[in-house]
């Protein structure tokens, strides 16, 4: 299949997920997840209608920025304090942000750029030790000091990923958790707390996510291909 269809399909099933959770389609924005694929591909997938990417390293959008077409990049993997001048001006939002301290280096980014830099708080809500993450219990504290003492920052969400899982529905009880806390500060608009956007759900479990509350989510095997990890290697 091509990488346009691979597009329509997971639109056509984020869609059915969407009006099962009692929401429209466009309700829910697809974020296409480009890591080791090439700027071609990316183009690719723009042209086929893809209007939001998201990478995991600074390195692979600095590699493939100026050959892609224009389009909404998304910061989704861990960040580094030290990576952060290197994209700043380049990403409409970094989703993976989960300590006052890396906070306090993108309002400092930002500042310098005369910007406010659109940001998720990335939630652990399994308290899995091989993910990055604020847990349940400490998130909101993280909110409240980021809202304090980042001026140049803007939080607009949440972000989380699950425990892969066979059976997808073991994943809905993470999810809720996350859009629980996600509730609590949809509606609340104070100058830099702005809720708009969950990102929860990839390829294996988006549909439940979806369903579970998530407005964004991010997907790349399913609309790509498989990755070759060599590229990664080298």
């Amino acid at each position: 299949m091509s990488i346009k269809s691979n597009i329509d399909y997971v639109n056509d099933l984020k869609g059915q997920a969407a009006i099962r959770s009692g929401r429209k389609p466009e309700d829910v924005l697809l974020v296409a997840v480009t890591k080791l694929h090439e700027p071609s591909e990316i183009n690719e997938a723009i042209d086929a209608g893809v209007t939001d990417i998201g990478e995991n390293k600074v390195q692979e959008i600095l590699r493939k920025y100026d050959d892609v077409k224009p389009v909404r990049w998304h910061l989704i993997g861990h960040l580094q304090t030290n990576k952060v001048k290197s994209i700043i001006d380049k990403v409409c939002m970094i989703h993976s942000v989960d300590s006052l301290h890396l906070a306090k280096e993108i309002d400092k980014r930002a500042a310098q750029h005369g910007l406010k830099m659109d940001i998720l708080i990335q939630v652990n809500s399994a308290n899995d030790e091989n993910k990055f993450g604020v847990s349940t219990e400490e998130t909101d504290e993280l909110i409240r000091q980021i809202s304090e003492q980042c001026p140049n920052v803007c939080i607009r969400g949440l972000m989380c990923i699950a425990p892969y899982e066979e059976d997808t529905d073991d994943a809905r009880p993470f999810f809720a958790a996350v859009k629980k806390i996600y509730d609590k500060y949809a509606g609340e608009k104070k100058d830099n707390i702005d809720f708009k956007y969950l990102s929860m759900g990839m390829t294996n479990d988006f549909q439940v996510a979806v369903e579970e509350g998530s407005n964004l989510i991010r997907v790349g095997t399913a609309i790509f291909g498989y990755r070759d990890y060599r590229k990664e290697e080298k």
